[in-house]
């Protein structure tokens, strides 16, 4: 049984060094997220993710939609296992890929190669399927000789296409995918999107953060609006995207 079960989850950054001073500029910028100073040790917190909670099952696919600075990413993190909640629980029954920024486990110093090989494992690939995997990523990458180099001498580019290549490499069975992950040239870019589009329909839950409302429409059974770490809505996809609408309107006032 594949689920994602989330209860009362709430995630804190502590900002160390930061004045009070921080916390001002920090609302005037509209970063979202509710901003604490511990009043014994003077650390300035953000509770990036407010009480969050919902469950996801077979066949679900959530849309998650909010501003920017909403906590879309850094919900997507969590469920990919990137941060740890603070308090309330967190359940992820399956086998989970990420498309965010970077694929878990990238080593700068290590090879393309190397990295292969200890990403793919950390996604839960045996070495033998890794192995029967190389060339199709490989291909894929379109790195050629630099996969034999430190993942130092690439650009953030050729990174990210390293990591999309291995994290879309796995049949996962919950997929949570950052639509605003930048993957190269144009391109590459539709050659990475007919990738991820393959990839959809071979997992049995995915996530996916978008200000697309035609994306999240065809995508999603479900959609989730995040808004200074707090969910404003859960469920329904046009009911979700109406409640945005008119947020954003109430913003325009």
């Amino acid at each position: 049984m594949v689920y994602i079960d989330v209860k009362n989850v709430c995630l804190d950054y502590s900002i160390y060094g930061a004045s009070m001073s921080f916390r001002k500029a920090l609302f005037e910028r509209a970063t979202g997220g509710i901003i604490r100073k511990k009043k014994k040790s003077g650390i300035v917190t953000i509770r990036a993710l407010d009480d969050i909670s919902f469950r996801l099952s077979d066949g679900d696919r959530l849309g998650v939609i909010g501003p920017n600075g909403a906590g879309k990413t850094t919900l997507l993190k969590l469920l990919a296992g990137v941060f740890t909640p603070t308090s309330g629980q967190l359940e992820v029954k399956g086998l989970v890929s990420s498309l965010l920024s970077m694929a878990p486990g990238i080593d700068l110093e290590d090879t393309g190669y190397e990295n292969i090989i200890t990403c793919g494992m950390f996604l839960g690939m045996t070495r033998k399927e890794i192995m029967r995997k190389i060339p199709e990523i490989e291909e894929f990458t379109e790195l050629g000789e630099y996969l034999e180099l430190p993942v130092r001498t690439y650009s953030s580019g050729m990174q990210i296409r390293l990591s999309f290549a291995v994290a879309t490499a796995i049949d996962p069975d919950i997929l949570i995918l950052d639509e605003g992950l930048g993957v190269g040239d144009a391109r590459f870019a539709e050659k990475a999107k007919q990738r991820a589009e393959s990839l959809y329909g071979r997992t049995r839950i995915t996530v996916i953060a978008s200000h697309s409302d035609e994306i999240i429409k065809s995508m999603c059974n479900k959609a989730i609006l995040v808004d200074g770490g707090i969910v404003h809505a859960f469920g329904d996809v046009d009911e979700a995207l109406e409640k945005y609408r008119e947020m954003n309107t109430l913003r325009d006032l």
